[in-house]
C-alpha cells in the first residue's frame, strides 16, 4: 500500500493505493498522527486506487475512524468500489462513503 496525505478545505484526504493488508500497520498506524493537528475537521480516505483489502487492513480503517470519532473529527471514504466495496457493505461502513 502506498498513501499520500493531502491539504483539502480544513481537513486531510489520504489517498491510497495498492493492496492493502496486515503488512502495512506500522505505516497506517503512524497515520493517525494526522488527527494531533489543530483545527483539523474532517478526513477522508480515498479508495480509487485500492485493489484489495484484508481483513487486518479492515481493522486498520476501523482504528482511523474510532480516532476521527474520539477527536470529533468527520470520516468519510470515497472511490470504493469492487472488493473493497463489497467488504465495507459487509461490515457496514458503507454508510461512511461519499
Amino acid at each position: 500500500m502506498e498513501l499520500n496525505i493531502q491539504n483539502e478545505s480544513g481537513g486531510k484526504v489520504v489517498a491510497l493505493s495498492g493492496r492493502m493488508t496486515s503488512r502495512d500497520y506500522e505505516p497506517f498506524k503512524e497515520l493517525l498522527a494526522i488527527f494531533e493537528e489543530s483545527g483539523m475537521s474532517r478526513v477522508v480516505f480515498d479508495f480509487s486506487a485500492v485493489e484489495f483489502v484484508d481483513s487486518t487492513a479492515l481493522g486498520m480503517v476501523l482504528m482511523v475512524r474510532d480516532k476521527a470519532q474520539k477527536q470529533g473529527i468527520a470520516f468519510s471514504m470515497r472511490g470504493v468500489k469492487g472488493q473493497v466495496k463489497r467488504l465495507m457493505d459487509v461490515v457496514k461502513l458503507s454508510q461512511l462513503v461519499q
